[in-house]
């Protein structure tokens, strides 16, 4: 029968976890699920892995825990980043990029238990120069920066507000959550706020009814971080 997680009470689930990437680096090795199961009993000290639970991680019946994935990528000569889907969370990209939670930990400046417990609850409470060195030390585009120090929300409140009202009042607050060049995001800022008017007059310059463009306005309001680092990605490398 197939394990699906460790009889392990400090288990944690993992992260986004590819399975087709899994099953594409065991086949080009030349390996059967069996070999890999060998190779994390023997050289990762996890008794418990057997051919069954690699082929539930391969189909997505389940899926490695963090140590799993170490090992996974270890006996795959492969890096954890190369298992794993898109990174949303602060541990994610700790564990894609192949650190140590001890060597964020000092990078940033915090003792290491402070350090979980940010990623555990998913709460940033770092300050600017930590947050500068936690982007550094994990390699985070500026999207992810924000996603992952807790500013998303934060952000689409600004971005709303300058797409709604006077854009102008609005350089300042978000550029202390996006640091951009300020001439970059005046351009983003303008640009969201006029496609914000030219949703909500569309529909009545062609005769419609006002309900229509509201809707098309709230559907633009819904996606604006997403428009943000559209136009941003338009202008510089940030989004990338």
């Amino acid at each position: 029968m197939c394990r699906v997680h460790p009889s392990n009470p400090s288990y944690q689930p993992g992260p986004p976890f590819d399975a087709l990437a899994a099953r594409r680096l065991r086949a080009a090795l030349g390996m059967g699920p069996e070999h890999v199961a060998h190779g994390m009993r023997a050289s990762y000290g996890l008794p418990y892995v057997t051919p069954d639970l690699v082929i539930a991680w391969e189909r997505g019946i389940a899926a490695p825990s963090n140590p799993e994935l170490t090992a996974l990528a270890g006996v795959l000569w492969a890096s954890p980043a190369e298992l794993l889907g898109s990174p949303r969370t602060l541990r994610e990209h700790r564990l894609a990029r192949g650190v140590a939670p001890e060597d964020v930990a000092r990078a940033v400046g915090l003792d290491l238990r402070s350090y979980l417990r940010m990623e555990d609850s998913g709460d940033w409470r770092g300050n600017e120069r930590q947050a500068a060195a936690l982007a550094d030390v994990l390699r985070l585009s500026l999207p992810d920066f924000v996603a992952v120090t807790g500013r998303v929300e934060r952000l689409a409140e600004l971005l709303r507000s300058a797409a709604t009202t006077r854009w102008q009042a609005y350089v300042r607050p978000v550029a202390k959550i996006a640091p951009l060049d300020k001439g970059v995001l005046e351009e983003v800022l303008q640009e969201l706020h006029e496609d914000y008017q030219g949703h909500m007059a569309a529909t009545l310059s062609w005769g419609g009814g006002s309900s229509d463009s509201q809707e098309s306005g709230r559907a633009f309001l819904d996606a604006i971080v997403d428009h943000f680092w559209a136009a941003v990605r338009k202008r510089t490398a940030y989004g990338a």
